[in-house]
């Protein structure tokens, strides 16, 4: 089989829709075996389905919670025992959580974001590293966001979620690193992405999408917001070898927001 990532075996977590579907869709269509999980199982069997009518044994779905250590223990050895092995790890579960001022902002809502946005994260790294190694040649992949590098009112916890993510990155990949290990780490940073994620200011709108979408994209240099292959394509090099000297570093997928 050819492609950028033929031979690969890739996890891909939030997986049902939006970024994740499209990472996925990328990464089988270059060559990738890709497990695909998420809570919604039907989503990710739909998606798996989908994948392997256009290339057949490619794709398996689990159902994940990300919160949930045992059920990463679990979705780990099943695409491991699935694919054969491990050689990708995308982390891309995510949610925005509330848009809220700090002074209204909940611990409800802090900790629920903290645990889907960056403590799965942490999980998914410890438990794929034994298997990326073994691999020889592995590579995460951790979403992470522009608002990881940029704050904005309202976004507090998503803010430090993502600004934590772009950190720990760097940390496993220098341990990776000074350890000797073959695997690599990187973090991608996209802006707004046209995804489900942009439902609450789309809400924000009146339920105007379009004008909502214009909204938004008056900040960005290239006056579009972003589409999932936008980002799919990112994670496609990071996950192939053509990124073999690359780690620790983070990509902007913004349009240019942050060079302003």
């Amino acid at each position: 089989m050819s492609g950028r990532v033929a031979g690969k075996a890739a996890l891909v977590t939030g997986a049902a829709g939006g970024l994740g579907q499209a990472m996925a869709r990328m990464l089988a269509r270059e060559g990738a075996k890709v497990a695909v999980t998420d809570v919604n199982l039907d989503g990710v069997r739909t998606l798996a389905d989908e994948i392997n009518a256009d290339h057949p044994g490619a794709a398996f779905a689990f159902a994940h919670d990300v919160t949930d250590e045992a059920q990463w223990i679990s979705a780990t050895e099943q695409a491991v025992a699935a694919m054969g092995g491990l050689s990708v790890l995308v982390n891309n579960a995510g949610i925005g959580g509330s848009l809220v001022w700090a002074e209204q902002d909940t611990l409800e809502n802090w900790r629920r974001v903290q645990a889907i946005n960056l403590e799965s994260v942490m999980l998914g790294c410890k438990h794929a590293l034994p298997h990326l190694r073994a691999s020889g040649a592995g590579s995460i992949v951790n979403i992470s966001s522009v608002a990881g590098l940029a704050a904005a009112p309202g976004m507090g916890a998503y803010n430090a979620t993502k600004a934590a993510v772009w950190m720990y990155t760097k940390t496993v990949a220098l341990e990776a690193a000074k350890a000797g290990w073959n695997v690599r780490c990187n973090s991608v940073h996209p802006v707004f992405i046209r995804t489900p994620i942009l439902d609450p200011f789309v809400a924000m709108a009146g339920g105007d999408e379009a004008a909502a979408h214009e909204k938004l994209a008056r900040g960005i240099p290239l006056k579009r917001i972003g589409e999932p292959d936008d980002v799919a394509y990112c994670v496609l090099y990071l996950a192939s070898d053509e990124s073999k000297f690359v780690t620790g570093a983070e990509f902007k997928i913004d349009g240019g927001m942050l060079a302003q």
